[in-house]
């Protein structure tokens, strides 16, 4: 195991993939977030639905955004990795079949394309997860689509405080940003429903 991960950092350096699955992981993750946000509002304006309705309905959106992320980046990713590999190989004059650039060209892009796809459907499933403790019985102190939009609103505003880390710029003001185009959302769908 210890060797996997050595050959993964090892790709990953080559590669300079680090920034990309960091930026898909926000990225797809807001986008993930803020699905589910928007389903749950939906369905907290409309005339009663059922909570199995809601959770069936989350849950194909969250699989849908993560298959749609896992294929979507390694349809792109891997065409890139071929391009820079060929491009390395023609300024080099030589093959690279067996090197780790070779390697990286085929394992980062699975790579990147798992990240891509996972963040959303990671940060779905704990959003929706109220709705499934309230669907099986469990008491919970607000509604459970209350709660969820909240669970949504939190991770937003963490993905928010993290680019704000990253970027250097100060982590409250990047998490109140993120925190805002949620609640533009929230206020335009509760305006058309």
């Amino acid at each position: 195991m210890t060797m996997v991960l050595k050959q993964i950092k090892t790709l990953l350096e080559i590669s300079q993939s680090r920034e990309i699955m960091r930026r898909y992981f926000v990225v797809n993750g807001f986008d993930g977030a803020l699905t589910m946000l928007g389903l749950i509002m939906g369905f907290y304006v409309s005339d009663y639905v059922e909570l199995a309705i809601v959770i069936t309905t989350c849950l194909a959106a969250a699989l849908a955004l993560g298959m749609s992320g896992i294929s979507s980046a390694y349809i792109s990713e891997a065409a890139e990795r071929r391009r820079t590999l060929m491009e390395l190989e023609k300024a080099m004059v030589t093959s690279l079949d067996e090197s780790h650039h070779a390697r990286a060209a085929i394992w980062i892009p699975w790579l990147v394309a798992l990240v891509n796809g996972l963040a959303p459907l990671l940060f779905a499933l704990i959003i929706i997860s109220p709705l499934w403790l309230a669907h099986s019985g469990m008491v919970l102190a607000l509604e459970p689509l209350l709660i969820a939009m909240l669970v949504a609103l939190s991770i937003i505003f963490l993905l928010g405080v993290f680019l704000g880390r990253i970027g250097g710029t100060f982590w409250l003001w990047s998490g109140l940003q993120s925190l805002a185009v949620a609640s533009a959302t929230v206020g335009l769908i509760y305006l058309i429903a």
